[in-house]
């Protein structure tokens, strides 16, 4: 298989931009901005996402079974740049960003454009990227969002020329 070929081809998939949060067994909060992620099922709703499982974010919805998907809007670059580097918490933010706890313990982030919390329900351990399984279980923010969804979110595209990720 031609290798540049199947990077140019894969990457033609449009990617959501997303600030992946959770608090491990031990009460560490982790953050990372991911971009593989897509709806599964409506009835329960299911989302499924790719994470590294080496990276703190994995750690911490594994063990806590839980984590919250703080959604990217239009804009908001800054952001996905900040969480692309480990998270520091410190004066009652992450990397500078308020946040409150969801339900399900995991950091909401109050600048993003909205959160879903998620109970995971099963994690398939293959790849370099494990793909984790979830049910959505609460929603939060969303209101400014006007006109489709889909248009609303900022996408890997908007990062700028030289930000790639798949293939």
């Amino acid at each position: 298989m031609d290798s540049d070929l199947k990077k140019k081809i894969l990457r033609m998939i449009p990617y959501g931009i997303y600030v992946l949060t959770a608090r491990a067994s031990g009460g560490d909060i982790t953050a990372a901005t991911v971009n593989w992620v897509t709806q599964v099922s409506f009835d329960p709703p299911l989302v499924a996402l790719g994470v590294k499982p080496d990276s703190g974010a994995y750690v911490a919805l594994k063990e806590s079974g839980g984590f919250a998907l703080n959604f990217l809007g239009k804009g908001q670059q800054g952001l996905a740049f900040k969480f692309f580097k480990p998270a520091e918490v410190s004066g009652g933010g992450i990397s500078g960003e308020a946040f409150h706890n969801g339900a399900n313990g995991a950091p909401v982030l109050e600048s993003a454009a909205a959160c879903v919390e998620c109970a995971v329900v099963e994690i398939v351990e293959k790849g370099d990227h494990h793909t984790v399984i979830a049910e959505v279980r609460a929603v939060h923010g969303g209101a400014q969002i006007d006109g489709r969804s889909d248009a609303f979110g900022l996408h890997m595209n908007e990062l700028g020329e030289n930000v790639f990720y798949g293939g």
